[in-house]
């Protein structure tokens, strides 16, 4: 059990700590807005964190007691080092629980990077977890984003849905896609719902983007493997296009999705012109260089 005075200390602790912390360390949106305080602010902490700022503020006053998994997002959301978590989660009466490090980086399985070597006519991703896209192949790069000019970290299927302007407008119905994308990762939150990464990945999404926080606390939940996507892209047009995925046996929770047309149909021939166009450009550069 937590004294009064480890309850004031944490209080203490949080507030000092977001006080260290700048929006944009957070991936938060700069604005032209004076700040009024120094660092975080309550709402953003929560936010982040994904819990009620109401139950972030009993915390910092000390009239709450936290259980492992909010202590677990905190940490995330508050860039707390393993130092810092250990003293968090002592100050809280969690000594038996042990802070969740940093997951291992995914790692590409051969079988999957020759099978998108194979897919040299419809776009190919790799999806890991979180949805975090670990490969892909050209047709995909001439369907949604040069994914390579990406940073590392940045290259997740919710965060382009949801914050890249040409994968939004991709999207003809981007609420109806993005709706069940939602669902989608909150599956994934069930299998490891104290994940940091994923922690960190809502918290941002909820603070950046008020539509991903309505659904996310519908707790709408979405398995399905195939599905037809409607897109309208800027140089070939509208394509309808069945998106279908694999999920590899291994249980690396890796899933090669495939988006393919109809054959003879309107945007099978648009889907052909697309990544002709793309073969050509790419020829064009390496001669260039």
């Amino acid at each position: 059990m937590t004294s009064d005075s480890d309850s004031r200390t944490l209080g203490a602790f949080l507030k000092a700590r977001r006080a260290q912390l700048t929006p944009r360390e957070c991936g938060l949106p700069e604005t032209d807005t004076a700040r009024k305080v120094t660092g975080l602010r309550r709402e953003e902490v929560a936010q982040l964190a994904a819990i009620s700022v109401d139950y972030y503020t009993r915390l910092e006053q000390g009239r709450v007691r936290a259980s492992v998994p909010v202590l677990t997002t905190l940490a995330r959301a508050l860039r707390l080092d393993d130092d810092q978590q250990k003293y968090l989660y002592e100050l809280a009466g969690r000594t038996d629980a042990h802070p969740r490090r940093r997951r291992p980086a995914q790692r590409l399985r051969p079988a999957m990077q020759r099978l998108l070597e194979q897919l040299t006519e419809t776009p190919a991703l790799v999806l890991g977890k979180r949805l975090d896209i670990l490969a892909w192949n050209p047709a995909a790069v001439a369907l949604y984003t040069d994914f390579a000019a990406l940073p590392a970290n940045r290259r997740n299927y919710m965060r382009l849905l949801f914050t890249n302007p040409v994968v939004r407008q991709l999207h003809q119905d981007w609420a109806q896609d993005a709706r069940e994308a939602v669902a989608a990762l909150r599956m994934e939150a069930a299998a490891d719902p104290e994940d940091p990464d994923l922690a960190q990945l809502v918290g941002e999404l909820s603070v950046q983007d008020p539509d991903f926080r309505t659904w996310w606390a519908e707790h709408r939940v979405n398995s399905a493997s195939y599905g037809t996507k409607h897109y309208r892209h800027h140089l070939v047009g509208d394509l309808t296009l069945d998106c279908d995925t694999w999920t590899s046996p291994d249980g690396s929770g890796q899933r090669l999705m495939i988006l393919t047309a109809e054959p003879g149909s309107p945007s099978h021939d648009a889907l052909r012109i697309l990544t002709s166009w793309t073969t050509q450009q790419r020829t064009a550069t390496e001669r260039r260089t």
